[in-house]
This record gives C-alpha cells, sequence and structure tokens, in this order.
C-alpha cells in the first residue's frame, strides 16, 4: 500500500518527538489511531457499495441472457408447453409412463417383513 521503510519511520518518530514533545505524544498517537480506523471504515463501506452494484449489474446481466435463451427455447418448441411438462414430471416420478392405457399401470406391490415380538423385560441385580 504505502511504500515506508524502517528508516522513515524511525525519522517520522524522531520528528514528533520534536515538533509534539514525548508528553503529549500518546495523545496524539490516539488521536492518529483513530482518524486511520475512521478511513478504514469509510472506505470499508465504499468497497462493499461498489460491490453491490457489481453484483446487481451482473444479476440483471444474467437475467437479460436467461430471458433471451428462454425465449429462443420457446420460439423453437411452440407446441411444447410448460402444463404438459409438469404432468409428464409428475408420471414419471410415480412410475406411469405418459403413453400407458390406464389399465396397465398398476402401483408397485411393498413387502412387509414378519412383525418381531420383543423379549420379555430381564431383571438384573447388582453383582
Amino acid at each position: 500500500m504505502f511504500d515506508i521503510g524502517a528508516d522513515e519511520l524511525l525519522l517520522t518518530a524522531v520528528v514528533a518527538v520534536v515538533v509534539i514533545g514525548p508528553k503529549d505524544l500518546p495523545r496524539a498517537l490516539r488521536t492518529v489511531g483513530r482518524w486511520v480506523a475512521k478511513m478504514r471504515r469509510m472506505s470499508n463501506a465504499f468497497r462493499a457499495g461498489v460491490e453491490s452494484v457489481i453484483r446487481e449489474a451482473e444479476m440483471e446481466e444474467l437475467e437479460k441472457e436467461w430471458r433471451a435463451r428462454n425465449a429462443a427455447i420457446m420460439t423453437e418448441h411452440p407446441d411444447h408447453d410448460a402444463d404438459s411438462d409438469a404432468r409428464a414430471a409428475a408420471a414419471g416420478a410415480l412410475g406411469h409412463m405418459p403413453d400407458a392405457p390406464a389399465a396397465e399401470v398398476h402401483p408397485p406391490v411393498v413387502e412387509h417383513p414378519p412383525a418381531v415380538e420383543p423379549a420379555p423385560p430381564t431383571r438384573e441385580g447388582p453383582p
């Protein structure tokens, strides 16, 4: 970020001690620290705002692309509608063939395991 070396920091510290004085230096450093913290918060808020604007723009671009592709698919297949797709998907999920007659469709047979009786409770005493 800033290209400040050790010698420049030492020179700044010496000038601060001479100009401000050793008695008021801690208070001056606290003030500088507060200003730096405030600047960081402001820059983080600005950066977050810019990133949200960029994300919104990307989402709008993706939505436009999706609408264009959807329109192209709908023009390629005009006889296809969403209701027939939903009915075919529901029939497939139930195991029905959409072109099979209703008389040939049978529900799946589910076999249940035989019931097992619980063992009688045992009393165990101290050893």
